[in-house]
């Protein structure tokens, strides 16, 4: 189960991060910064993408969309969304519940620098109901993420 590959991910990467579980689904910005009483651009949204052959997350402040020009500016291709049963094979986590940590193998991760604005943000645990409150440079320094400027 996905939510367990994040539990384990902390157990043994940082102990301190408590993976939070709601009753209702948090698996948008919106259900999520409802249900964490945070700000929506504090929801550290995940996207799981293709640049080229390669499968790629990027983590982004909740309500901030990419820039298609940064992006490829940056990587050299079109930015493309992977589907939901592609999203769960890369990742092993279920769409709204995608995040960085408890990955089934290494992806390349890169954090938007619209997470800086906060000292704390709360990405999605591996579960439509689960997150983790954590500042953005413990979560890239944990994933090996690199900071990138992709987003409007």
């Amino acid at each position: 189960m996905s939510i367990d590959s994040v539990r384990e991910f902390f157990a043994k990467n940082a102990p301190e991060v408590t993976v939070l579980v709601t009753e209702g689904s948090s698996a948008t910005v919106a259900l999520a910064a409802e249900a964490h009483n945070v700000d929506p651009d504090q929801i550290a949204k995940t996207i799981c993408l293709k640049a080229g052959d390669t499968i790629l997350l990027v983590v982004t402040a909740g309500t901030k969309r990419l820039d298609n020009r940064k992006f490829r500016d940056r990587f050299s291709a079109k930015p493309r969304m992977l589907g939901a049963e592609d999203v769960v094979e890369a990742t092993s986590h279920p769409v709204g519940g995608v995040c960085p940590f408890g990955l089934p193998s290494a992806l390349p991760i890169y954090c938007d620098i619209s997470l800086k604005n906060y000292a704390e943000v709360v990405p999605a645990a591996g579960a439509t109901n689960a997150a983790v409150r954590i500042t953005p440079d413990h979560m890239a320094a944990l994933t090996g993420a690199e900071w990138v400027d992709v987003c409007q």
